[in-house]
């Protein structure tokens, strides 16, 4: 393939195929500068000179998880040294602390407890919103509302029903890693396989619930696997429209299992987090949004996303001991100041958002 030739055929309207993604995912020396470049005149048309975020913090409740996942240095088994689970005194605390900030999100920050029901889960947002009743909940994940509605004997549908009535605000894209089985087998075998992720996800869009879609990439995947994995995104948001933004995850290694076992050698480098990011919205042309993580990449390193095809900066954040676990070294809040900064350095303009992407200011 001719990269300039593609690059300038998908400016033009082309849609990128799976084959072309995984040859731009290839893309190294100079040639990465005008796929950065692709990449960011596609987004300046869709979102102008704007990055946005979100006001909002993570709301801890257990790091004790059914799933283990090999990518994962965050969950931890019932008796394993430092597990902990948060009850209502220590939940409402932390939601006190959101109510102060003024956030307009709160982001359910759990590891997938085995003892949880989907009582357990409408209890955790009752205590938010008696707390704080104006709050948007973002929480759960397909791989949640599969485990609940097994144990309740009830269909997934109607434990999204449940969980909609009892105010959950948008669902979380995680659990998605990867869709692909193979990987899947890997990185998170007692996760929810890619078919059921996938319907859970259009039965949540089916009910008016929106969602993120994620990518978790770096850990075993082939650039064919995350190509694969971006064409199954696509095509649900060609069909149920439902997807808020993609949010790009790069695997952190120092502490997980899969590095410890000797199953990856590092996590992505800052070329393959670029590139990446370039490669999802030049493919993913049916997402308005493309969302970088800062804890995971660091400042200055989001700040290139922001050239190579990122529009949102995520949120506020306050708290995320899932990246620090793993060895991730950013904090954990980003003031929004430091994002107006890095943003004017680009030229670009800040403006808050809500969950949906209505601009608050």
């Amino acid at each position: 393939m001719h990269l300039q030739t593609l690059l300038s055929d998908t400016l033009a309207g082309h849609r990128l195929t799976p084959d072309e993604a995984t040859f731009l995912f290839s893309v190294t020396g100079p040639e990465v500068f005008d796929l950065f470049r692709a990449a960011d005149e596609l987004c300046r048309q869709k979102n102008g000179n704007r990055v946005t975020f979100v006001r909002n913090q993570n709301i801890h409740i257990t790091n004790i998880c059914k799933n283990l996942c090999g990518f994962c240095g965050f969950g931890r088994t019932k008796n394993s040294p430092g597990a902990y689970l948060f009850g209502e005194s220590e939940v409402k605390e932390q939601v006190r602390a959101a109510k102060e900030r003024k956030v307009s999100e709160i982001c359910f920050l759990s590891g997938v407890h085995p003892d949880f029901t989907l009582e357990t889960y409408l209890q955790f947002m009752r205590w938010v919103h008696e707390v704080y009743p104006s709050v948007h909940i973002h929480a759960f994940s397909p791989d949640e509302v599969d485990f609940v509605a097994r144990k309740e004997n009830l269909p997934t549908s109607d434990v999204i029903d449940r969980l909609m009535k009892g105010g959950l605000g948008t669902l979380q894209g995680t659990a998605a890693e990867i869709l692909v089985d193979d990987v899947r087998k890997t990185i998170c075998p007692a996760k929810v396989k890619t078919d059921v992720w996938e319907r859970i996800t259009r039965e949540a869009h089916g009910r008016g619930l929106r969602s993120t879609a994620t990518i978790m990439y770096g850990s075993t995947e082939t650039p064919r696997d995350r190509a694969e994995h971006l064409d199954r995104i696509r095509k649900i948001q060609d069909e149920t429209g439902g997807f808020t933004e993609m949010v790009l995850l790069t695997y952190i290694h120092q502490k997980t299992p899969l590095f410890e076992k000797g199953l990856v050698q590092s996590g992505p480098t800052g070329r393959d987090d670029l590139v990446t990011t370039a490669v999802c919205r030049l493919f993913l042309d049916n997402f308005d949004h493309i969302q970088v993580s800062w804890p995971k990449l660091g400042v200055k390193m989001t700040q290139m996303a922001l050239l190579a095809g990122a529009d949102d900066l995520a949120g506020t954040m306050y708290l995320d001991d899932v990246t620090g676990e793993a060895g991730g070294g950013m904090g954990e809040y980003l003031d929004p100041k430091e994002m107006e900064h890095i943003c004017a350095d680009l030229g670009r303009v800040l403006a808050e958002r809500t969950t949906l992407y209505s601009i608050v200011s």
